[in-house]
């Protein structure tokens, strides 16, 4: 970056009249450098998420398993769970570095962490809400174990576990924004290295904040289309 008297101006080429005012937002540099900063942060956030959200269904979804078959374990995943979620991501990130490493795994432990208490309960309580009258008539037609599961329970228990997807998709791509205090990764990078400017740039600013946003917003959208397609005799307002 170079510096000049009055307004902060970020080394982006010549620059424009609205960069070198420093309005706040300047569309111009938005086009010029959507392929070397914008872009590929935005990708740099989607596998973020998808990585910790996939990782975090597994988990979630074989201990719900579990949990569904032997109800005391319930109890102390579901505590276990809350506890990483009121550690701060900060504060986590910087408990595991000496483990890890100021790495990319360090970032998907702290957000596979986090995934697992939104995702667990939402499983479990999806499973468990099968009502226990379908249950019975499951059994009497001949259904073993297996099949009550597959054939009843899951597809029942679609609905919350779509909600529990949801939530934590979208609090994933949140607070992996924080992940560039630790690493040049994702949509926080811009962010973070526009805010450490003596003068913050606003454009780079906004124009990551709104990918974020309209990044959670489309997978959200996603999820709704899923659940409508997965579970289509569900009530749209319950979407």
């Amino acid at each position: 970056m170079t510096f000049a008297a009055g307004p902060v101006i970020p080394n982006f080429g010549q620059g424009s009249s609205c960069v070198r005012g420093d309005h706040v937002f300047c569309w111009g540099w938005v086009r010029d450098h959507w392929g070397d900063t914008l872009q590929p942060a935005l990708i740099e956030h989607l596998e973020l998420t998808a990585i910790a959200v996939g990782i975090g269904f597994a988990l979630a979804f074989a201990l719900a398993l579990a949990a569904h078959r032997v109800r005391r374990i319930e109890s102390p995943i579901g505590v276990v769970a809350a506890l990483l979620y009121t550690i701060p991501s900060l504060a986590l990130f910087q408990l595991l570095v000496p483990f890890t490493g100021i790495t990319w795994t360090t970032v998907e432990i702290a957000l596979v962490s986090y995934t697992l208490v939104i995702l667990f309960p939402n499983i479990v309580a999806g499973l468990q809400g099968v009502p226990e009258d379908v249950i019975e008539a499951a059994r009497g037609m001949g259904l073993t174990p297996r099949q009550l599961l597959l054939r009843v329970e899951l597809p029942l228990a679609v609905p919350a576990i779509v909600a529990g997807l949801r939530i934590a998709v979208v609090s994933t791509i949140s607070i992996g924004t924080i992940a560039a205090f630790l690493l040049p990764k994702g949509l926080g990078y811009p962010i973070f290295n526009a805010v450490k400017l003596p003068t913050p740039f606003k454009t780079e600013i906004y124009s990551a904040g709104f990918l974020a946003v309209a990044l959670a917003l489309t997978c959200d959208g996603l999820l709704v289309g899923l659940r409508r397609v997965l579970v289509p005799w569900a009530k749209r307002g319950l979407a």
